[in-house]
């Protein structure tokens, strides 16, 4: 499904390759640069960018990153903690910073509120204690006691509320207007989408022949994100030296001048590069505001909800597809199970039912070219393979 017809309206903005840029600087002491795995699977070739390795076991740490370290992401005038005096820094994670522990910054907030399915709740978690910023965060009672022990285990206060993310994120921002704290927001925020758009600047960096990546979508920052870094020209600027061609084009054939391509006198069309969206049938957040040319309520009932359950895509997503190549894939929860364990059994990959998306995707032909790289999002689940 394609989705150039999408209007985009004027509060719908699109991010710039400096964004992305100096997200990749300011995170970096932080995250790590995560590798990417090329295979062949059922004779077709195929790379995987293993995020489920970040910190934190999720890509979300980026974007949390980047949203209490971004200089307009915080309010104006907001003193640092609340007061003239930084308050104790809480004990290191077992899992620090993989790059050290940088000096913290002047300007954080006093404390920092976010509602989460789990996995940007505890990329929040770990941030804020790195940086020594108190963090609440508010999930839904049907969060996985996988990621709710895990957000817990990094000091964050973990409040259960509702069913569903849309229940835990009213909650939450309620009590962060309430008591006028900074609310990181887990998918439609510009700083945190800046932050998501750093692993795409990886891929542009690591594999510069790519012609398709594909992302699971829940509200869309990842999304958002890797569309922009890889679209808007923010790839050029990737970090460690690196130049990586961009757009539509490929590195030029090794053939001799007037050499005819491939035995024929023309040379044959190269397909265009895109992104692939791809979210289960249970939670269409994009398909149906792509549908109704706008952000939609939908329900969250898949085996991938705990990440990909949002209510409604978030602005800047819907943006971003109507303004760069995005194609759209739905997946089932068979699919997506058996992707999973698959990607257990022929890789030894323990990824949570999100991260198989991509994979489901791909194995149903929906993820199209000759070097498509799959975002394994995450890995924070407790799970026994089939």
């Amino acid at each position: 499904m394609r989705s150039a017809d999408v209007p985009c309206s004027p509060e719908r903005t699109l991010l710039t390759p400096q964004d992305f840029h100096a997200a990749a600087v300011r995170i970096a002491p932080y995250v790590r640069r995560t590798p990417v795995l090329r295979a062949a699977v059922d004779g077709r070739q195929v790379s995987f960018k293993l995020e489920h390795l970040q910190v934190a076991g999720v890509f979300k740490i980026r974007g949390a990153l980047n949203g209490l370290l971004s200089p307009g992401g915080r309010p104006p005038g907001d003193p640092p903690h609340g007061g003239t005096a930084r308050p104790p820094i809480p004990p290191r994670p077992p899992a620090g910073p993989p790059n050290g522990r940088p000096s913290i910054p002047s300007g954080l907030p006093r404390r920092v509120v976010t509602a989460s399915g789990g996995n940007h709740g505890l990329g929040v978690a770990t941030a804020a204690r790195w940086l020594g910023v108190p963090a609440t965060v508010y999930v839904p009672g049907t969060v996985p006691e996988a990621k709710a022990r895990r957000i817990a285990a990094q000091g964050a206060d973990v409040v259960k509320t509702g069913s569903v993310y849309a229940d835990a994120e009213r909650a939450a921002r309620s009590f962060a207007a309430e008591h006028d704290l900074y609310y990181v927001h887990a998918y439609d925020d510009p700083a945190v989408v800046a932050g998501q758009g750093t692993l795409g600047l990886e891929i542009a960096g690591d594999m510069p022949d790519w012609d398709a990546v594909a992302v699971p979508v829940g509200g869309g920052g990842l999304l958002a994100g890797v569309a922009g870094a890889l679209f808007s020209g923010g790839a050029v600027l990737a970090p460690g030296g690196r130049t990586p061609r961009m757009g539509g084009s490929r590195p030029p054939s090794p053939l001799a001048p007037g050499d005819p391509p491939h035995g024929g006198a023309t040379r044959p069309p190269i397909p265009p590069r895109r992104v692939v969206a791809v979210e289960p049938e249970g939670c269409p957040t994009l398909h149906a505001a792509v549908a109704a040319g706008e952000p939609v309520e939908v329900g969250a009932d898949s085996v991938a909800a705990s990440a990909l359950g949002a209510s409604r895509i978030g602005d800047l997503a819907l943006a971003a597809t109507a303004a760069y190549p995005v194609s759209l894939a739905l997946v089932g929860d068979e699919q997506i199970v058996a992707a999973r364990d698959r990607l257990w059994e022929e890789f030894r990959l323990a990824v949570e039912p999100a991260a198989a998306t991509v994979f489901a995707a791909w194995l149903a032909g929906q993820v199209p070219g000759d070097n498509p790289c799959l975002v394994l999002s995450g890995g924070n689940a407790d799970w026994t393979p089939a």
